[in-house]
């Protein structure tokens, strides 16, 4: 990945504000705690302050340092390390232009899907030239692979001799559930990155300090006499990262294979090839991989075309819509608008998947108070499918402390089909890891189908709905509240069930520790097994930021997180426990 390097004086009225703003970021390093309990030492005596930022090639920033006029230097890593979020590059393009014509494809019921499927790789990829890569054969070969992940079929590595449409028959059965494994490496779309490496740019000077040299532990960086730049020999190099930490040119640097640097569970490892390849015993699903890849290598699996036949089937089919979907399709979308969109589409109604979220955090809430710390030594909420599958696979002995609430998709599920006996139910939602939910059997039954709003998105330009323009349709079931809401944000679901608790035993206090990121979160469990969390209750999202940072969302996380705090704070009513519908809670949870 390229790198841009920047530097610039801070005014001396910009200190204190932009300074102070690094108390609250969650990813920070080298931060010499008694400087931060003076404000970084930042006082508007100091007359030099020098900020330096680190930028991918698309200007987003990745890295900021800053140099104070007492010579110290702090740096941070940026909140948002998945550089691409909301940025649309070309991976954003052709992932769109596969949905939209799958989707298209599922629409026009007059197209032989087996004869379309063959010719959509040159519709997308048109022409004798390559868009994207420097071989249209191969292009077009990658198109093929994403428009059968697309389909829901089974990804086929280049040895298979078969054509595209093989197997197309087993999309358009009535009941096609998602099979595993649901994320998948397209091989020969793999650039093969190295899995990690340190090595010395041109930005060396070769000055004559060379702390690089000096601070190697396996003497593997040396001088270069002719020109006086360091170099690194790879055998004797572990990849500690001394040198590129103390380098006043940053000239070092440190690269690691995207899509394996944000695998919090340590699952994806190089081939005989060289390839990315992912270890399905460690995979929980959660989509990181997929949306930090590059090469856009990574595909999961979706069920666009299933959707939109059952509704044609004339099957009365609900949306149970995330909390998160506020602005993922324009700025000016409303619920209204969203829902008349929908309906635009065929959908019967509907629903909005926070008030599932108010009963997750009032069931929550009573096991908390019913079990804590008499039978267990914490709770770990539930809502998060790739955060409970993590704890269960590495954390078995404390899988009884992982909440038995039923998320909040299965109980808006179940809470639509009790209304609706006869009626199908589509989740919509930033998460990749619901369709991993979804595929067990216990969940079958009550969630029939689930898309992310990126897939959503396909959907509507296929029908060519204006969903920024189109008339409002108030109504619905969005009676939710303003916690359950926040259940997007990270911090928002503990917030819920402690305000819940705090409804019922105002006296109760409660002790909260939570983690954003798979890594994070392993660390999390890790004190808590070493009893560090007794009593506690631990909150875990598998992705920073939350479910608003998702691998099916489309917008950046920060500007999400405000939306949905905006949108949560609309609400009738602030905790979960006032939510009508919690009435029903013993009836859905039998």
């Amino acid at each position: 990945m390229q790198m841009e390097f920047s530097a610039r004086e801070i005014p001396s009225h910009e200190k204190t504000a932009e300074y102070r703003q690094i108390k609250t970021l969650r990813s920070c390093m080298n931060l010499n705690k008694k400087a931060d309990n003076r404000k970084l030492g930042l006082e508007e005596k100091e007359c030099r302050c020098y900020i330096f930022d680190k930028k991918d090639l698309f200007g987003s920033l990745i890295l900021r340092m800053w140099e104070t006029g007492d010579g110290r230097t702090y740096q941070r890593k940026c909140l948002e390390e998945t550089f691409m979020r909301g940025v649309e590059t070309r991976i954003q393009e052709i992932r769109h232009r596969i949905f939209r014509e799958v989707a298209r494809m599922a629409y026009h019921t007059e197209w032989p899907v087996d004869k379309r499927i063959e010719e959509l790789p040159y519709k997308i990829i048109p022409g004798e030239v390559g868009n994207f890569r420097n071989d249209v054969f191969l292009e077009r070969a990658i198109v093929s692979e994403r428009l059968r992940l697309a389909m829901g079929l089974p990804y086929r590595g280049a040895a298979d001799p078969a054509p595209v449409s093989t197997g197309i028959e087993e999309a358009d059965k009535p009941e096609t559930y998602y099979t595993p494994p649901l994320i998948n490496v397209i091989k020969f779309a793999c650039n093969a990155c190295p899995e990690k490496r340190v090595y010395v740019t041109d930005g060396c000077q070769g000055c004559l300090a060379h702390p690089c040299v000096e601070v190697c532990p396996k003497d593997a960086v040396t001088l270069d006499r002719t020109n006086g730049r360091s170099k690194i020999d790879p055998d004797k190099c572990i990849r500690c990262g001394q040198c590129a930490n103390v380098c006043a040119y940053h000239a070092i640097i440190i690269q690691e294979r995207p899509c394996a640097a944000a695998c919090g569970m340590d699952a994806i490892h190089s081939d005989m090839n060289g390839k990315a390849d992912i270890d399905y015993n460690k995979c929980v699903s959660c989509g990181q991989c997929l949306v930090n890849c590059p090469f856009g290598a990574i595909a999961d699996k979706s069920q666009i075309f299933q959707v939109i036949r059952a509704i044609q089937t004339g099957e009365r089919v609900y949306a149970a819509v995330a909390p998160a979907f506020v602005g993922q399709f324009g700025q000016k979308v409303t619920p209204g608008k969203l829902r008349a969109a929908m309906k635009a589409l065929g959908f019967a109604d509907v629903f909005e998947v926070a008030i599932g979220a108010d009963l997750c955090a009032v069931q929550e809430a009573e096991d908390f108070v019913k079990e804590v710390p008499e039978q267990l030594p914490f709770m770990a909420t539930s809502c998060c499918p790739a955060w409970s599958v993590m704890a269960k696979k590495l954390f078995p002995d404390y899988s009884n402390c992982i909440s038995m609430a039923l998320t909040p998709m299965t109980l808006t599920a179940r809470l639509i089909k009790k209304k609706h006996e006869k009626g199908k139910v589509v989740f919509i939602g930033p998460c990749a890891a619901k369709k991993l939910e979804a595929m067990r059997t216990s969940v079958r039954s009550d969630v029939d189908f689930v898309l992310t709003f990126e897939e959503m998105a396909g959907i509507f330009d296929a029908r060519h709905v204006d969903i920024e323009n189109i008339e409002e349709d108030e109504g619905g079931v969005n009676a939710a509240s303003k916690d359950g809401r926040n259940f997007a944000v990270a911090g928002g679901v503990a917030k819920s069930v402690v305000d819940v608790i705090a409804q019922m035993y105002p006296e109760k206090e409660i002790k909260v520790a939570n983690a954003e990121g798979l890594k994070e979160c392993k660390k999390l469990l890790q004190l808590a097994k070493a009893g560090k969390y007794n009593g506690y209750l631990l909150e875990g999202m598998a992705c920073p930021g939350g479910c608003v940072a998702g691998a099916g969302t489309m917008q950046p996380v920060k500007k999400s997180q405000v939306a949905v705090n905006l949108y949560a704070g609309k609400a009738g009513h602030v905790t979960s426990d006032k939510t009508e519908y919690v009435s029903e809670l013993d009836k859905l949870v039998d």
